[in-house]
């Protein structure tokens, strides 16, 4: 539910956080009986909570489709994520990784915590996988072949350059937007997107992760695997791990602004892309991680605490963009917002505070073209309302009622 503070600060958040806190327990309850199925959905409620919640807006069929693909290359990135895994035998193991799928009975011990469950118990997502209609399957064996190829090559490859920054975003993200755009599509719902739309889809979404990870990455053990280029951070610093040191946060930030720079020209791609989607559940499924990337890129935007902890943003508003992301005409109000937003950080002394002022224009002109703004609800851009000393106390007790209730209906572990 966020913290008490947090919903004091903040009281419209308390309605969609409630609803966002229920929808989370409806969807841990409609675990399927299968015992295959129970388990590739409990493990996709373990490894990306806020996935399992968005993955709800589809139908049965596709939302089945689109669990496995989740899980599938989940696995694929557990087994590329494991830096305690020789090259030499992570590198087959990922080219290989498509076959696999196929096998009920292949498994490989590797990643930590709920990711070592789900390699270890991977026979189970190969069963729910030989369930899939043939277009699935043939979809999601495609761009794991293609995926698992492109991370095998950047195992003995470092992201030198802006393209080499690009082809490797595509390998882990631009397919999953292919792959997507081919389940839609095999759903019968969707036309076929162009693989381009589809792959800045993935891009932007990746580039957002990238940026917002930096510290976790660079301190991860037994050692870092980072894909900030080093054509961008280059001009910055001598080495990637210096970003982090208090004595370089002007240039740090002027890094960051840099790359938050470059994946800003993958948003118009994405506005297109989700503006052709017919099916309401499949744009939502779409639109609300898109909508959370340009919102964390706003947050992340000239601020140096991505480089000394975690930046995100609030639950309370997180449960906002899934509530209210309902049509494209949302969409284009949370992109003009939160643009709104990034453009009045950026510090004309910024080396590249053209570029990005630049992008964010015709990112503004877009959604002021669609002739919606006039239609969305913002909840972006706005002064915090003073709320007096009643009404706190009231949605004190508010609160305590809930979680009274939700205690009581809590299942017993005994």
């Amino acid at each position: 539910m966020g913290s008490l503070g947090a919903i004091l600060k903040h009281p419209d958040d308390f309605y969609p956080l409630m609803k966002l806190k229920m929808a989370a327990r409806r969807a841990e309850k409609n675990i399927p009986p299968e015992p295959h199925w129970g388990f590739c959905y409990s493990m996709l409620h373990k490894v990306s909570r806020s996935f399992a919640l968005v993955i709800q807006q589809l139908d049965t069929e596709l939302r089945n489709a689109v669990c496995i693909f989740y899980l599938v290359l989940r696995a694929l990135d557990t087994v590329e994520d494991d830096t305690s895994i020789a090259t030499e035998v992570k590198v087959p193991i990922l080219m290989a990784f498509h076959r696999h799928i196929y096998d009920r009975d292949w498994h490989f011990s590797c990643g930590t915590k709920e990711y070592k469950v789900l390699m270890d118990e991977f026979h189970h997502v190969s069963t729910a996988f030989s369930e899939l209609g043939r277009g699935y399957q043939e979809a999601i064996e495609d761009i794991t072949m293609r995926m698992g190829a492109g991370m095998a090559k950047f195992i003995c490859k470092e992201v030198e350059t802006i393209d080499d920054y690009d082809e490797y975003c595509h390998y882990v993200a631009g397919l999953v937007g292919l792959g997507l755009s081919k389940l839609f599509h095999a759903s019968g719902s969707e036309d076929l997107a162009s693989d381009s739309l589809s792959n800045s889809m993935g891009l932007f979404l990746q580039k957002t992760n990238i940026i917002r990870d930096y510290l976790e990455d660079i301190n991860e053990i037994p050692k870092s695997r980072m894909f900030w280029p080093r054509q961008i951070w280059s001009k910055y610093v001598n080495k990637l791990e210096d970003l982090k040191c208090k004595e370089n946060s002007v240039k740090a930030v002027e890094c960051l602004n840099d790359m938050v720079t470059n994946a800003l020209i993958h948003v118009e791609d994405c506005l297109t892309y989700m503006s052709a989607l017919r099916d309401p559940s499949i744009f939502r499924f779409c639109a609300i991680p898109q909508i959370m990337a340009i919102g964390t890129l706003a947050l992340c935007y000239n601020n140096i605490e991505v480089f000394r902890g975690v930046v995100k943003m609030r639950r309370g508003l997180t449960a906002k963009v899934i509530d209210r992301t309902k049509t494209m005409s949302d969409v284009y109000g949370a992109f003009f917002d939160f643009s709104c937003m990034l453009k009045s950080k950026v510090n004309k002394s910024d080396p590249n505070a053209t570029k990005a002022l630049s992008r964010l224009e015709a990112i503004q002109k877009i959604c002021r073209e669609s002739g919606t703004l006039n239609k969305r609800k913002s909840y972006v851009i706005k002064s915090e309302p003073r709320y007096n000393s009643t009404l706190v106390f009231v949605l004190f007790i508010i609160l305590a009622i809930l979680f009274a209730y939700l205690s009581a209906n809590r299942p017993s572990n005994m």
